[in-house]
């Protein structure tokens, strides 16, 4: 039985631990909300989106939806090799009056 007692501490210990590294540092799988910026703050943030490919992807620009369904088009100066292949990216910029002005374009 005191066995048992020494290891019963530890153990959730080990379990608080584990549940705080899962939820604090876990990556978010969801897509993110256009809705989350401001068109007047010219701020870089991060936003996980969906490329729509049948839109077609030019040189600088390609269109992507949010969680919401918004559909708003991208425009970047560099595009990432494999971008034609991945669904999902996320995107560090601002969002403007009628496009999103993406500083860098990350394959997820």
């Amino acid at each position: 039985m005191k066995q048992l007692q020494k290891l019963i501490l530890p153990a959730l210990v080990l379990v608080v631990i584990v549940l705080v590294y899962s939820i604090y540092f876990s990556k978010g799988e969801d897509l993110g909300s256009f809705s989350d910026f401001d068109i007047n703050n010219s701020a870089s943030k991060d936003i996980k989106v969906q490329i729509l490919h049948d839109r077609g992807i030019n040189n600088n620009a390609f269109y992507v939806a949010d969680k919401t369904g918004k559909i708003v088009m991208v425009q970047t100066d560099h595009l990432p090799p494999g971008i034609e292949s991945t669904q999902t990216v996320v995107l560090r910029g601002h969002l403007n009056k009628d496009s999103f002005h993406a500083h860098e374009v990350l394959l997820d």
